[in-house]
C-alpha cells in the first residue's frame, strides 16, 4: 500500500467505494487523513463501514472542512452530466481528483525521479502495459503494475528508485489526474470511444493528450502516429519542447520507431538500426500487437534497457488472457482465445492475423454487426455462430460456410473436428466473438475461460510452448 501523506491531518471525502475507492480510503487513512466514505450503492457503503471507515450521505453534510473529493473513475465528472457529488464539490470550492493523482503527489514528495510509465490509448492499453511490465521485470526492476489493468494504484508498493510503476490509464482516470507527470508517457492511438462520457471525440482526444503532455522534464513522450489525432498531438508536443518518440506500423519514419517486415526499426538523423524482431512471437501477432510491441520497445529504450534484454523479453512475453491467447494446439490446429474481441473493430485485428480460420463468433450483438468484416471473409474456412447474434451473423456471412451452433461447447467441438479434418498446415480455431457476452455469460472473461476449459478438455490438446 502507498500511504497518502499529502493529506495528513485533513479531511477527505471519497465517493465510489469499489476496489480503487476502498484502496484510496485505506491509503489516505494510513497517511494520517480523516476519511468520509460515500457511494450511491448501499452495499458498498456497508462494506466501507465494516472496514472501519466513517460513512455519510454527502448531500447532508457540510463541505467546509473537506480538503478534496476523491472520485472513483466510473463516476461521471463532466458528461452526460456531472455527478451530484461533483456539483457539491464545485459549489464548495473543493478540488475533485482521483486515486492516480494521489499517487502522483506522493511520488513528487518522496521519490520524484522514480520511474513511472503511464499508458493510454483507445486500443491496446492492457497488452502494452503488461508487456512493459514484463520487459522491466526481465531487466531486473522491482515492477509494480496496476491502474486500469486491475490492481488499484494505491494498493501497490510506494515509489522509490529501482522500482518502476507501470500504470494503465483510462480517459476517466486521466480526467481526474490534473498533475499527471510520468517519466515515460505512452499514447497508442485515438479512435471514437466513450463519447457518452466526454461529449465529443475532440474532447476525448484532448483528455488522452494530457497524459503525454504532462511528461516530466527529461522524460519521454511516446506517441503512435498512425491516426490523425495522434499525429497532431505529437506535433504539438514537439513544439512545446517535449522529447517525442513517434511510432508507426504503417509507414517508415524519418525519426522515430517503426515496424517493417516484422522488425522494429529505429531511425534518427539519417541513421537506421534494428531494435528487435517480432517474427515467430505468437503472443504478439498482428499489426495491432506490432504497435503495442513498438511502443513497449520505445519505453524500454527510454529506460536504458539493452537490446538483448528487450529481445529476450519480447520473446518470453506470454500475452494476456482473452486477448489473442494461445490456449492449446492439436497437431496443426492452434486454438486462440480472443474473447476480448467484443466488437467488430477488435475482431478485425484477430481475423487479420491468420489465414485459415475456423471462427467462433456471436453473443449479444453490437450496432453494425459484422458488416465491416467482409474483407476478412476469404480467410474464414467456416464460422460457428452462437448466442443472440447467430441469425443476424448468418445473414451477413451469406455464402461463407457456417453453422448455427448456438452454444460455445457445440461450437468448439464442431470447429475442432472440422479443423482437424481440413488437413491444413496452420489451421486456427479462433474465438473472437465481435459481440458482448451478456446473453450467455456475465462477462468476456468468463466466456474466454469457458472456451479455454473446453479446448483443454479435448483429447490430444497440448499447451503452446
Amino acid at each position: 500500500m502507498i500511504p497518502v501523506t499529502s493529506f495528513a491531518g485533513k479531511t477527505v471525502a471519497v465517493f465510489g467505494l469499489g476496489g480503487s475507492g476502498l484502496a484510496s480510503c485505506h491509503a489516505l487513512e494510513a497517511g494520517g487523513a480523516e476519511v468520509i466514505a460515500a457511494d450511491d450503492n448501499a452495499e458498498n457503503v456497508a462494506k466501507a463501514a465494516q472496514a472501519g471507515f466513517v460513512t455519510a450521505d454527502l448531500r447532508n453534510v457540510s463541505w467546509a472542512n473537506f480538503a478534496s473529493l476523491v472520485l472513483a473513475p466510473g463516476v461521471p465528472l463532466t458528461h452526460p452530466v456531472p455527478h451530484w457529488s461533483v456539483l457539491k464539490a464545485r459549489e464548495a470550492g473543493v478540488e475533485v481528483i482521483g486515486d492516480i493523482e494521489l499517487f502522483c503527489r506522493e511520488r513528487r514528495r518522496h521519490a520524484p525521479n522514480a520511474p513511472f510509465v503511464a499508458i493510454t490509448g483507445t486500443n491496446g492499453k492492457s497488452t502494452t502495459t503488461a508487456l512493459i511490465a514484463h520487459l522491466t521485470k526481465v531487466a531486473g526492476y522491482d515492477t509494480q503494475m496496476g491502474g486500469n489493468i486491475g490492481t488499484a494504484i494505491l494498493s501497490l508498493e510506494p515509489p522509490r528508485m529501482g522500482r518502476v510503476h507501470v500504470i494503465e490509464m483510462s480517459s476517466y482516470q486521466i480526467d481526474l489526474t490534473p498533475s499527471l507527470d510520468p517519466s515515460v508517457g505512452i499514447l497508442l492511438n485515438v479512435s471514437e470511444d466513450h463519447i457518452d462520457r466526454h461529449g465529443t471525440l475532440a474532447h476525448y482526444a484532448a483528455v488522452k493528450e494530457r497524459l503525454v503532455a504532462g511528461v516530466q522534464d527529461g522524460g519521454t513522450a511516446i506517441v503512435g502516429v498512425d491516426d490523425g489525432f495522434c499525429r497532431d498531438i505529437a506535433d504539438r508536443l514537439d513544439r512545446a519542447g517535449k522529447n517525442v518518440v513517434r511510432i508507426s506500423v504503417r509507414n517508415p519514419l524519418a525519426s522515430g520507431i517503426h515496424v517493417e517486415h516484422g522488425t522494429i526499426v529505429r531511425t534518427a538523423g539519417g541513421a537506421r538500426s534494428e531494435v528487435a524482431a517480432l517474427g515467430g512471437i505468437g503472443s504478439l501477432r498482428g499489426q495491432h500487437n506490432a504497435q503495442n510491441a513498438a511502443c513497449a520497445a520505445a519505453a524500454a529504450l527510454a529506460m536504458g534497457i539493452s537490446l538483448e534484454v528487450l529481445q529476450n523479453g519480447l520473446r518470453s512475453f506470454p500475452g494476456l488472457a482473452h486477448r489473442m491467447e494461445q490456449v492449446g494446439r492439436r497437431g496443426n490446429v492452434l486454438f486462440v482465445n480472443d474473447s476480448k474481441g467484443t466488437n467488430a473493430d477488435a475482431t478485425a485485428h484477430a481475423l487479420s492475423s491468420f489465414a485459415d480460420i475456423f471462427w467462433i463468433a456471436g453473443g449479444k450483438p453490437k450496432a453494425g454487426g459484422i458488416t465491416s468484416l467482409t474483407s476478412f471473409f476469404p480467410r474464414i474456412r467456416k464460422a460457428y455462430l452462437i448466442g443472440e447474434a447467430a441469425q443476424e451473423f448468418s445473414g451477413t456471412l451469406g455464402s461463407v460456410a457456417h453453422e448455427i451452433s448456438q452454444t460455445l461447447d457445440v461450437a468448439v467441438e464442431h470447429a475442432a473436428r472440422d479443423a482437424d479434418a481440413a488437413g491444413l498446415t496452420d489451421a486456427v480455431v479462433l474465438l473472437s466473438p465481435a459481440c458482448a457476452s451478456f446473453d450467455q455469460y456475465r462477462n468476456f472473461e468468463i466466456r474466454g475461460t469457458k472456451f479455454r476449459e473446453l479446448v483443454q478438455a479435448l483429447p490430444g490438446v497440448n499447451p503452446v510452448v
